[in-house]
């Protein structure tokens, strides 16, 4: 049986430009190919976990606008219920304009519109889950109470790295964080009684538990195309492993796995593996 995630999030609309160098600052670069995809830390999470295998409730806002539909299109396709994804009248969608390098690495700038303005009430609505995981593209709000709400797997990607209640850190049962973000946060992300894992790109990703390592997985040698949403599928991988009760080592290399395949392909959303394109990467 298929474990229940409930997903509080941000959900955007991807405009990328990708192939170019990307631009220093007051640099034009020209030769980039477009496309717009599905995104949101939140949604693509949420739709990582989907694609895993999990039954996935999503809580979040889009605009009255005409990219609303095209941002949801992967999550309903793939059958995730956006029933908790509300529209907000006289908002705009929330947008990310991302420049990715031949060489797959990326810059982002997010124009949140909507994803503001989700609530405490708007998490009244979760049903019962298995895990609850938030990130912080939406307002602390939310998250905090999300975090009431919590069962026994409540899971925070603290990303983007901002200032967060010391309650967050502490009660939280799984922080997930990149290097910088783990810099950013300092001894404090191992002051609560929860797990910490840290993504160190090519180096793998490390488990720590009251500061101590607990596991470790190594990368997985891919071709990178693309880079965005690698974390995203990392987090959605590790929560759907942790709570249909696989040991931490092994939801480790499940998220490493995830994320390497997430590499391979353009976009966020499109990128996103199936439980079965991981599991044949993971066997021996």
């Amino acid at each position: 049986m298929s474990v229940r995630i409930g997903v509080v999030g941000s959900v955007n609309l991807d405009l990328v430009a990708s192939g170019a160098p990307l631009p220093k600052a007051g640099e034009t670069v020209t030769g980039a190919r477009f496309a717009q995809h599905p995104g949101g830390k939140g949604a693509n999470q949420a739709l990582a976990a989907r694609r895993l295998g999990a039954n996935v409730y999503m809580v979040g806002r889009v605009g009255d606008d005409a990219l609303a539909e095209t941002a949801l299109s992967l999550l309903r396709r793939d059958g995730v219920d956006v029933q908790g994804v509300m529209a907000e009248i006289g908002q705009s969608t929330g947008v990310a304009l991302i420049a990715v390098s031949p060489e797959g690495e990326n810059q982002i700038i997010v124009a949140s519109g909507a994803n503001t303005l989700v609530d405490a009430g708007d998490v009244m609505g979760l049903p019962e889950c298995d895990a609850i995981l938030c990130q912080l593209e939406v307002p602390i709000v939310a998250v905090m109470a999300a975090l009431d709400r919590a069962p026994n797997l409540f899971a925070i990607n603290l990303a983007p790295a901002i200032t967060v209640p010391d309650r967050l850190l502490k009660e939280a049962n799984l922080l997930i964080v990149n290097e910088g973000e783990a810099e950013f946060y300092g001894p404090a992300l191992h002051t609560g009684k929860g797990m910490v894992a840290v993504t160190l790109g090519g180096a793998g990703a490390v488990l720590y538990h009251t500061g101590e390592e607990i596991a470790r997985a190594p990368a997985f040698d891919v071709p990178v195309v693309d880079t965005t949403g690698a974390g995203d599928t990392f987090c959605g991988a590790l929560v759907t492993a942790l709570a249909e009760g696989q040991a931490p080592a092994d939801a480790m290399r499940f998220a490493s796995a995830a994320g390497a395949l997430a590499v391979t392909r353009p976009g966020a959303q499109p990128s996103l593996p199936s439980r079965q394109a991981v599991e044949a990467l993971l066997k021996p």
